[in-house]
């Protein structure tokens, strides 16, 4: 038999007797034992010890189990409490185990069957410890660094977000965060305990991706082995990521906007329909309205999507979190690869600040997850690694061919406007293009200019 887990117990009953017997068997298999006679003493025994387990008497004089159960509950929703009771108080023990009470032991009391029930709770709460931990470890994975002001704001508008049912259109540069911020609505939101399904619509080729979104039946196109959930059914009763909604083509986009009226699909060659509760959060780094004025995005699903408009800030307008950010990143990448943390010079630091960062947090990560792996002394000097501030973008870092083809024209535009004083016209007849198509490159790549 596998090693019980030690527990801290605390067992309430109003007969000496109880108490003597219960807490020498569970002493006996390594527990630390509490007592209390009275509901009231359990609740004063819970607050000062907090225990693991409760083992509460349903019938004592003054304040009785149920109500003990009750008032426990408020303290801690979670607490595990394993009710006594009498044969003649059954129907009260079944009331409790409604009331959130895990179990309940009918007097006289088996002690074999106390240990054995003892044991089934002490794993169940270790597993939800284990669980806990495991949601924080995930949460701090997806953690929204800094405290810039347009974090701090940006923060205040995902709390807000987040306890609605809203559909949120998040927009910003590619590598500034919109996924963080699309997990920390899921994460906000009372769907947390259901799933978050993502999908890059950029990264799906168009004759696959109602298929990922809607599944299909087996035989309904060459290649359909068996049948298959899309990414709708699988996200019932969770969250929707649609990453990139700007790269969908105009006949899925049809089909994404009648779910969304509906909350009903077909797969793909299928004939029932499938009934859903989805919340849908979009992210794009296109200026949609532009899409929209082009003919590549339906302004009808624009606003079905556009509920809560979020921005996400790049990171040359928050540059006051990069040293936050670097320490964040030295020291996940130094456990990652088992390493002792390590720190940088100051000079390296200046020259992060003084970089641009055209590809935004995700570049920034790259570049010290390189720093980490390629530099074998503690320190990470500027001298030891190729000078930050001539660092070229790193296009690997982005996730499609179009993301880093965009980068790429804005660095090289911004340089040629910088080399000529920001003289658009002279900057267009050196790039031999019209002014009127430069001005378009200007505003759709989020050039700003003095």
């Amino acid at each position: 038999m596998a090693k019980t887990t030690k527990a801290t117990i605390l067992v309430v009953d109003d007969e000496a007797g109880i108490l003597e017997s219960l807490s020498g068997v569970l002493e006996d298999e390594g527990h630390q034992v509490i007592t209390a006679s009275s509901g009231e003493g359990a609740l004063e025994k819970y607050a000062e010890h907090s225990p693991d387990i409760v083992f509460l008497d349903v019938w004592m004089p003054g304040m009785d189990g149920i109500a003990t159960l009750k008032a426990l509950k408020k303290k801690n929703k979670d607490v595990c409490v394993i009710m006594i009771s009498g044969h003649s108080n059954i129907d009260t023990a079944v009331h409790a185990i409604k009331l959130g009470a895990y179990d309940f032991l009918e007097k006289p009391l088996s002690l074999d069957k106390v240990l054995i029930l003892t044991r089934r709770a002490v794993e169940k709460q270790t597993l939800e410890k284990e669980n806990i931990a495991l949601r924080s470890s995930i949460s701090q994975q997806w953690e929204i660094i800094g405290e810039n002001h347009k974090m701090v704001e940006l923060r205040d508008k995902i709390s807000k977000a987040a306890a609605s049912q809203g559909r949120v259109l998040i927009y910003g540069e590619s590598g500034s965060g919109k996924e963080l911020v699309a997990r920390a609505l899921h994460e906000g939101s009372t769907r947390r305990n259901n799933n978050f399904i993502e999908v890059n619509c950029a990264a799906i080729p168009n004759e696959l991706i109602e298929s990922e979104l809607f599944g299909h039946e087996k035989g309904s196109f060459t290649g359909a082995f068996e049948s298959k959930r899309g990414k709708f059914e699988l996200a019932h009763e969770g969250t929707l990521f649609l990453d990139e909604i700007g790269d969908m083509s105009l006949v899925t986009q049809a089909k994404v906007l009648r779910i969304i009226e509906t909350q009903e699909f077909q797969k793909v060659g299928g004939s029932r329909n499938i009934k859903v509760d989805v919340r849908i959060i979009a992210a794009t780094n296109k200026d949609v309205e532009e899409e929209i004025r082009k003919g590549h995005f339906r302004e009808d699903l624009y606003f079905r999507l556009n509920v809560i408009l979020i921005q996400v800030p790049p990171l040359r307008d928050r540059k006051s979190d990069i040293p936050v950010l670097v320490e964040h990143f030295l020291s996940n990448f130094s456990r990652q690869y088992g390493q002792k943390k390590k720190s940088i010079s100051k000079a390296t630091l200046r020259a992060l600040m003084e970089y641009e960062w055209p590809g935004n947090v995700r570049e920034l990560k790259n570049t010290i997850e390189r720093f980490v792996i390629m530099n074998p002394s503690d320190i990470i000097d500027v001298k030891e690694v190729q000078p930050v501030k001539t660092i070229r973008p790193d296009y690997t870092a982005f996730k499609t061919l179009r993301d880093a083809r965009e980068n790429f024209e804005k660095e090289f535009i911004l340089k040629r406007l910088q080399e000529n004083s920001w003289n658009v016209s002279k900057t267009a007849e050196e790039l031999d293009i019209e002014r009127s198509n430069l001005h378009r490159k200007i505003k759709s790549l989020g050039i700003e200019t003095p």
